[in-house]
């Protein structure tokens, strides 16, 4: 493998909470450490669709996942695949549908809540959440430190060259709150606080790193739709890679091909969209 690098998906963040409200990785943009882009999300912009587009490089036009109740085995070029083929490690520490998309379906959780699986031609070593029971009144998400310190663990044990992390966290409290409170603004600190200390880890670790949204969400708290805040968001890079094109809006189908032209592995010709970040 040409480098090692993690993604980072926290989900349903909108592209105002991401530039006024995580301090740190601001701080990162000002320091030069980090890069970071406008991004925006295929139709519709629903989270389950957007996890498929993000894996794949397709829209869900292509890949078929319409919603969140369109959940099956994608059976295309993935990340997890392309880097599998070329022999590197993969990990997830994930809600439960990356696992549904990108390795077995329907996803059993007494069998696939954690497994470690060498041979796996998909993802080697998981970590999932369901979220069973996630209503308005519970929102049923892990803790995100929890989250961070468990991709930490795999990165330690298994020495993976390609990770993904995502939590629902932010997601949720959008839906239940909204944007303009103080809970939204407490929850986005809470988690650039918590994150912060990983990226320094995982940096020294020698690993890249992308974080970014699945998707946006409206002042009402929603997503599936058009419309700038329902589709954008903020991407930051930490790496040695150059960017193409520091004003350019990104797309979400433009993370797989880049993923994998950082980390040295073929693009497959499904995945049709342009990198942003030079070899």
């Amino acid at each position: 493998m040409k480098a090692k690098l993690l993604l980072l998906i926290i989900d349903g963040v909108p592209w105002r909470n991401w530039r006024s409200l995580f301090g740190n990785l601001e701080a990162w943009v000002d320091s030069n450490d980090a890069t970071v882009w406008k991004i925006r999300a295929p139709l519709p912009s629903t989270s389950a669709s957007c996890y498929a587009s993000i894996h794949t490089g397709v829209t869900p036009v292509v890949h078929g996942c319409t919603g969140n109740d369109q959940i099956f085995r994608i059976n295309m070029p993935d990340l997890f695949s392309e880097i599998r083929r070329e022999g590197g490690v993969t990990a997830a520490v994930t809600h439960s549908f990356w696992s549904a998309f990108f390795n077995r379906a329907p996803f059993d959780p007494i069998h696939d809540i954690e497994y470690d699986e060498p041979d796996s031609n998909s993802i080697n070593h998981g970590r999932f959440h369901t979220m069973t029971g996630y209503g308005l009144k519970n929102q049923m998400t892990p803790c995100d430190a929890d989250l961070f310190a468990t991709l930490s663990l795999l990165i330690n044990r298994y020495k993976i060259d390609y990770g993904i992390l995502h939590t629902c966290t932010l997601d949720s409290m959008g839906h239940r709150f909204k944007h303009e409170c103080e809970e939204m603004d407490d929850a986005c600190f809470t988690l650039d606080a918590q994150l912060a200390p990983y990226i320094q880890r995982w940096r020294n670790a020698g690993y890249e790193i992308i974080i970014t949204a699945d998707h946006g969400q409206s002042a009402r708290g929603h997503h599936g739709g058009r419309g700038e805040d329902q589709q954008d968001a903020a991407l930051y890079y930490f790496g040695n890679g150059r960017a193409t094109d520091n004003d350019k809006l990104l797309r979400i189908t433009q993370i797989a091909p880049t993923v994998l032209q950082r980390i040295g592995v073929p693009i497959p010709s499904s995945m049709t969209d342009a990198t942003f970040l030079d070899r």
